[in-house]
């Protein structure tokens, strides 16, 4: 299934997207989450119910005249790998690294996947980082690689938007990774069932319809399986948890010039089968 958060005119709504048209589950079925971590966590028991009104698609609407949220609206935790694709990896001049490199991302970092990217002020140094998202389901704690397959739930489209300057003038990543907006993600979530391999998916950023990152998750060198293995070693995850597993090379600042993200741009990221996010940049007030 393609599970979403949407609005239509009063508060939030989960849904399911069926076609070019999104049913709505909350008003189908209210009692059954109040919000997409609970239907997560739920999931085991009301699947079957949801995939009937699913079916059944009583309160159906056109998904252009929905607004489409971040599918989880504050998810739990939000971590993010770093240097995960060699080219990325090459272009940043930087050693593939022994050990996976995390950081997290603030859940105030949350965007919806057609709303703005901010570009902070007085600062111009935003970029986009194309990524494969995993949505942690039944999740748990030291999880095997061999099990970490039946521990995700789904997946989505991130970018994880970047403000280079705060990245990189110290060590840690984490503020540079959480300014107000910077983590995009959805449309919706495409259960896992319905994805065969998460490690042979197309992946592209296109900024202004200009092909910028071209790859295939095929090429993580950690790959989805390994990052829950490795985290859960450290943490419990938990239903809605947000893993965004890396991105190819291609990035604004690898370029010559350096190409950073401006006030009127546009950032379209495509994964084939899970569909495509596309963020306008404006200026913070």
């Amino acid at each position: 299934m393609k599970l979403a958060t949407f609005e239509l005119g009063a508060a939030p709504e989960l849904g399911a997207v069926v076609g070019d048209r999104i049913v709505s589950i909350s008003r189908a079925a209210p009692r059954l989450a109040a919000d997409m971590i609970e239907l997560i966590s739920r999931w085991p028991q009301i699947k079957g119910e949801a995939e009937a009104i699913a079916k059944a698609a009583v309160d159906s609407f056109a998904l252009d005249a929905v607004h489409l949220l971040a599918p989880i609206r504050r998810p739990g935790k939000i971590f993010a790998i770093g240097l995960n694709y060699a080219d990325h990896i090459e272009e940043s001049k930087m050693e593939t690294p022994e050990h996976q490199v995390w950081f997290t991302k603030a859940s105030t970092s949350t965007n919806g996947p057609y709303d703005p990217i901010l570009i902070p002020k007085p600062m111009g140094f935003v970029d986009y980082e194309a990524e494969l998202v995993a949505v942690i389901g039944a999740g748990g704690k030291h999880i095997a690689k061999d099990a970490a397959k039946d521990a995700i739930f789904g997946y989505c489209v991130g970018n994880d938007a970047t403000e280079r300057r705060w990245q990189h003038r110290v060590p840690q990543w984490s503020l540079g990774k959480s300014f107000d907006s910077h983590a995009p993600f959805g449309p919706w979530i495409t259960t896992a069932d319905e994805i065969a391999d998460p490690h042979a998916l197309g992946i592209r950023a296109l900024v202004n319809g200009e092909t910028r990152q071209n790859s295939n998750t095929a090429n993580l060198v950690f790959d989805v399986f390994a990052q829950v293995e490795h985290l859960s070693q450290a943490m419990t995850l938990e239903p809605g948890d947000l893993l965004f597993t890396g991105t190819p090379g291609g990035v604004g600042a690898a370029m010559d010039p350096r190409q950073f993200l401006k006030d009127g741009d546009r950032v379209r990221v495509e994964i084939d089968g899970l569909g495509h996010i596309d963020n306008p940049c404006a200026t913070e007030a």
